[in-house]
């Protein structure tokens, strides 16, 4: 697909300085800029770049004036950055706008789904299933009986929603993620096996909320498992029964969340933090990456370690942590003093 100059300057209610009919068919980044590439200069670190790239078209600020001969055609606007994000909004929303129902995919007749549908071959689409406007389900999908999916929601290639999922408008699941699979839930039996626990509950999934690939999120045992406005999940997550994640609280990659467990608004969580059961995180918390979390969270703490507590604490801890060997030798040497003083006295 190839864009003008003239035409991309209309997009963004930009000027163009150069050749308006020039044609760009890829992205680059500007020091890595080919023929028939559009980039952007927003950052004055790079600046020099502009007077090598090959790149054809590029997208600088307004204030933006040539100190020397230039090559590539100019789009000046008021904000480099901020019109290159929406470029690239708008070109994923293009690469994207697809619709129809492609063959050897299967909708049930008891199916009610608005304009713009688009459902993938082999995918599989349940009973009473509700879609709203521009719903798109990449091949190799499946959608479980009762679920109810709102108005533009992407579930890219091999996404898998079970049973009675509720999801809002303007989300995305990404491939492979699991929505609404079994909770963790085993008795113990006296002979040392385990009787399964029926979880009989679903999952929530409110607007705006987006789910990296190969996540999974668990339905209640009974209830639901939520999952607030504005989240933005990580790949490779694990949120247990009977969760609920407070609104736009993000979670990066290899967190673990046990069931029960409440997470508060506008939250940042690091990488690979463990969070035990039945516990409650408050609003604006701050987890660093490998951290372990066993108890109630206030709200606006930061913390950090294997058993986390607050990040003040543990930087001063840390201190000492890498001291531990010479600490340790200073303490030997004391002990023999100690001895050596207790028999000189009794001597």
């Amino acid at each position: 697909m190839k864009f003008t100059a003239q035409q991309i300057a209309e997009i963004l209610e930009g000027e163009v300085v150069g050749n308006p009919h020039i044609e760009v068919a890829m992205l680059s980044k500007i020091e890595e800029g080919q023929k028939g590439s559009l980039t952007f200069l927003s950052n004055p670190k790079y600046q020099n770049y502009i007077y090598t790239t090959q790149a054809s078209i590029t997208i600088v600020n307004r204030t933006f004036v040539p100190e020397s001969a230039i090559a590539t055609t100019l789009i000046k606007v008021d904000d480099a950055y901020g019109a290159f994000t929406k470029l690239l909004e708008f070109y994923n929303q293009v690469k994207l706008n697809k619709t129809g129902i492609e063959s050897l995919s299967f909708i049930d007749e008891t199916v009610r789904y608005e304009e713009d549908l688009y459902l993938g071959s082999f995918s599989y689409i349940g009973k009473n299933v509700v879609l709203g406007k521009n719903v798109k389900i990449y091949p190799n999908s499946y959608i479980g009986d009762n679920v109810i999916i709102g108005n533009n929601v992407t579930i890219f290639a091999g996404g898998k929603v079970y049973s009675e999922t509720v999801i809002g408008n303007n989300c995305t699941i990404h491939s492979g993620a699991i929505i609404g699979s079994d909770g963790f839930g085993f008795a113990p039996n006296s002979d040392g096996t385990y009787t399964k626990i029926p979880q009989i509950g679903n999952v929530v999934i409110e607007d705006d909320v987006e789910i990296g690939a190969c996540t999974t999120v668990d339905r209640a045992t009974m209830g639901s498992t939520f999952i607030r406005k504005g989240v933005k999940l990580d790949n490779q997550i694990q949120v247990g029964h009977n969760v609920e994640i407070g609104e736009n609280t993000v979670i990066a990659a290899q967190t673990g969340i046990a069931g029960s467990t409440k997470i508060g608004k506008n939250g940042m969580i690091g990488g690979k933090v463990g969070f035990a059961g039945h516990i409650t995180v408050g609003n604006n918390v701050r987890i660093k990456a490998n951290s372990g979390v066993t108890k109630n969270v206030k709200d606006g703490e930061v913390l950090q370690g294997p058993l986390a507590f607050t990040d003040s604490s543990y930087a001063k801890s840390y201190v000492h942590f890498k001291n531990l060997p010479k600490i340790l030798s200073e303490i030997e040497e004391l002990k023999k003093e100690i001895l050596n003083l207790k028999t000189n006295t009794n001597g």
